[in-house]
């Protein structure tokens, strides 16, 4: 920064001081979390010579805080790969199942909204699918906000909900299926890629949506189609065409470029994740609310007994017990 040259180049520059930011904030963390230990000592100290009530209650109130910070510190060390500070695109897919899984799509959709609220993030929602009664047949939204992939890639995969169905007459038992993808949104710098119009079919429509007074009345959405790789992507969020379009290009070259990265190194896993049926035996967590109330993750094995905890975007320890997993 103190080059003369450093102010020229304005992309670079800003890279740079993005960096800086995110190094300085883990410094602080880091900081904070040590100074809160030596206190904490030197209270204990404090207390073995002499007996004090209200430093006990103390005590054990800041073991809380504490250990939550140390676990977050942890968590965030193990965001080391080379996107996982980038923004994140999350796409919802219910399965088989009708009513039951679009219900399915639409609270998992909650859950990361809830997560991302907590988190400090901003949810852009940029298109989706309703149900023919309810929730979605699919949904994409970006997640924007720092390491919001790295956090988030822990939940590609299949989902399975068990309970008793509250559109089914007869109370029934229910279990249905939905798939999370999640992609990096890379920068601009990242992708090199030359994408011809020729290879694009690009398709205008009327935004859909649940009715009421959001209803777009113009032919704003886009749907742009590669027809050398067959990804689609749609963006309808705003009543303007042209920002649609914009940020419609924008996924799709995340989605190419996340495509080239997986050609490039051979292992599709690194980034993408395996191809991911939406059916008995291939989901990687588990959200029963009967005959007992249970989440699981199939990678883990960590349990959580507090399923409505969990939907309201209560997806931390899950995430730090894959992150920790490698």
């Amino acid at each position: 920064m103190a080059s003369p040259s450093f102010w020229n180049d304005k992309k670079e520059s800003g890279n740079v001081l993005s960096k800086i930011n995110r190094l300085k904030g883990e410094v602080n963390q880091i900081s904070v979390l040590k100074k809160s230990i030596e206190d904490y000592i030197e209270t204990l100290n404090l207390l073995k010579e002499e007996y004090v009530e209200e430093m006990k209650v103390w005590i054990e109130e800041e073991y809380e805080d504490i250990h939550n910070l140390v676990i977050e510190v942890q968590t965030l060390l193990l965001l080391n790969d080379s996107y996982d500070t980038h923004d994140a695109i999350i796409e919802i897919h219910s399965g088989a199942g009708g009513t039951e899984s679009c219900d399915w799509a639409f609270m998992l959709a909650r859950m990361y909204q809830r997560y991302a609220e907590k988190k400090g993030y901003k949810v852009e929602k940029i298109s989706e699918l309703p149900g023919e009664e309810v929730g979605y047949k699919s949904i994409s939204m970006i997640v924007h906000g720092e390491y919001s992939y790295g956090y988030l890639k822990n939940e590609k995969g299949v989902h399975r909900l068990i309970r008793l169905s509250p559109f089914d007459s007869g109370n029934r038992r229910h279990t249905s299926f939905a798939s999370v993808e999640v992609t990096p949104v890379f920068e601009n710098d990242d992708i090199d890629i030359d994408i011809l119009e020729s290879d694009l079919r690009i398709d205008v429509y009327r935004s859909s949506g649940h009715g009421g007074q959001g209803v777009n009345t113009t032919d704003s959405a886009v749907r742009i189609t590669h027809l050398p790789t067959k990804i689609v992507v749609t963006c309808q969020n705003e009543r303007s065409q042209i920002k649609n379009k914009e940020t419609a290009m924008n996924v799709l070259k995340s989605k190419l470029y996340e495509l080239e990265l997986e050609k490039r190194e051979a292992n599709l896993k690194a980034i993408k994740g395996s191809h991911m049926e939406t059916s008995f035996g291939s989901q990687i967590r588990s959200y029963v609310m009967h005959p007992y109330s249970m989440v699981k993750d199939h990678r883990t094995l960590l349990e959580n007994s507090n399923v409505e905890k969990v939907l309201d975007g209560g997806l931390e320890e899950f995430i730090e017990a894959n992150l920790k997993r490698g």
